[in-house]
């Protein structure tokens, strides 16, 4: 989502990085082009002011101007100041005593409903809570039976639809089951429209007025750019925001409404969801989102994704096969889904520090989710007996693997060739008794380009 802020940022930076001095001068045009990457990332005016007024005393300070590096002290001011503007810490949702109302607000298409589906299974998933849903979304055709289906496929619990109610009726009626199915949370979904209109609003404070909710959440498209501040600060005057989630931040949105929103309704961003899935729902962090726009990674998240993707009966079944040094296409493809469970290549890059500056190689030579869907399918086109002996694969079988799997004889080769790597890094790895992740750098090296990665490394 911050890829175009990054890059403005970055190229600021190392050019102050790359001066040994700074004056007062070299900062004042360094904020200029800061001020100018927030505004074309859509921050909104008001925002980037307010920005640049706090870190300038800063920047311009004794105590950075004759630092031994002053350009790092001047990246380590904006980094405080975006994590300040951002929210300064991780706020979760404050469900209180049960059932606790969840009132989930936003204007049509900004993806509301699948996202009080999403926020449904993140209770139950991570907080282990019971959450009930239920649709007051009566103008919009099958918006009911939208929110049902998904519900089943999250296995979260909805309320049954019945025909003709009215959304406060419904909103009672869910209030009562969810007290009497003994649930934790009730996660009301609201109707939407394409545009603010009194009549939307009203709807959203009566029912408010008559849950009561611990939480009113507004869900944002971050796409919306400037709009979605707008559309913000609308809301939060008529119903009081408790929080807000950025839905789609996984697309090639500015990030300016991120940057915007808490400083404009001083309510948190709670949440970003990160794709289609269902699970596909983040607890939002400034400091973490700081690093990433600074392209300083969020290892943090790195390491928590591999932990929830963490199967301790596979883990000490792959150990054993490497403690006999054992390493097949079976292994290599459970590797693969791994990677995919935590976001893909892609997702896991932007977590490392310093790729920013190398993104555009990264694209130019094809390191993307493609190529894990691809190397699946080469492992799928093989037999039992090639996976687990991948030596015996000479050129008449890479030539039938290829053909069935739709790709080139060289792209086998390449999968061949990375195999190898990864067999050896995992011998190592078993000997020293470290976990099946650790090959990962293996895995997103193995036949890249020289330059590619940081530090020159393949």
């Amino acid at each position: 989502m911050f890829d175009s802020l990054q890059k403005r940022l970055g190229a600021t930076f190392d050019r102050l990085k790359g001066r040994g001095a700074l004056s007062e001068a070299d900062v004042d045009e360094g904020l200029r082009e800061i001020r100018v990457a927030l505004l074309e990332a859509d921050v909104a005016l008001p925002v980037v002011k307010d920005f640049i007024e706090k870190v300038r005393p800063r920047a311009v300070g004794e105590s950075v101007i004759r630092s031994v590096t002053p350009g790092q002290q001047v990246v380590k001011i904006v980094h405080d100041q975006l994590v300040e503007t951002l929210g300064a810490k991780n706020e979760g949702l404050s469900l209180g005593s049960p059932p606790a109302p969840i009132l989930m607000v936003g204007l049509q298409g900004s993806g509301k409903t699948t996202t009080s589906a999403k926020l449904g299974l993140y209770l139950q998933n991570r907080e282990k809570k019971r959450a009930l849903m239920a649709s007051l979304d009566t103008s919009r055709p099958a918006a009911m039976e939208q929110l049902k289906i998904l519900g089943e496929q999250a296995n979260v619990a909805t309320l049954p639809v019945i025909a003709g109610q009215k959304p406060l009726d419904i909103a009672k009626r869910a209030m009562a089951a969810a007290r009497v199915g003994g649930y934790d949370a009730v996660i009301l979904d609201t109707a939407g429209r394409q545009h603010i209109d009194d009549q939307l609003m009203t709807e959203v404070a009566q029912v408010r007025d008559l849950v009561h909710p611990h939480e009113t959440i507004l869900v944002a498209d971050s796409l919306t750019g400037q709009d979605a501040v707008n559309i913000a600060r609308a809301f939060n005057e008529r119903v009081k925001l408790s929080g807000i989630i950025l839905t789609r931040a996984d697309g090639d949105a500015r990030g300016g409404a991120a940057l915007s929103m808490r400083a404009v309704t001083g309510a948190p961003i709670k949440f970003l969801g990160v794709g289609e899935k269902l699970d596909a729902l983040e607890a939002f962090y400034p400091d973490r989102v700081a690093n990433r726009i600074l392209d300083m990674g969020d290892v943090v998240s790195l390491v928590e994704k591999a932990a929830e993707n963490f199967d301790k009966e596979r883990a000490e079944k792959m150990a054993r096969k490497l403690k006999k040094g054992e390493f097949d296409m079976n292994d290599l493809a459970e590797q693969l889904g791994q990677m995919k469970k935590m976001g893909g290549m892609q997702g896991l890059l932007a977590m490392l520090p310093g790729v920013g500056k190398v993104k555009e190689k990264l694209d130019s030579a094809g390191l993307d989710d493609r190529i894990l869907t691809r190397q699946e399918a080469i492992i799928s086109s093989m037999t039992k007996e090639e996976r687990s002996h991948p030596d015996i694969i000479n050129g008449s079988r890479r030539k039938r693997i290829a053909a069935g799997s739709g790709v080139d004889v060289q792209d086998v080769n390449k999968l061949l060739k990375m195999h190898r790597q990864m067999s050896d890094v995992m011998k190592k790895i078993g000997k020293g008794g470290r976990g099946p992740m650790a090959g990962l750098g293996a895995l997103m090296g193995g036949g890249l380009p020289p330059g590619v990665l940081p530090g020159g490394k393949r």
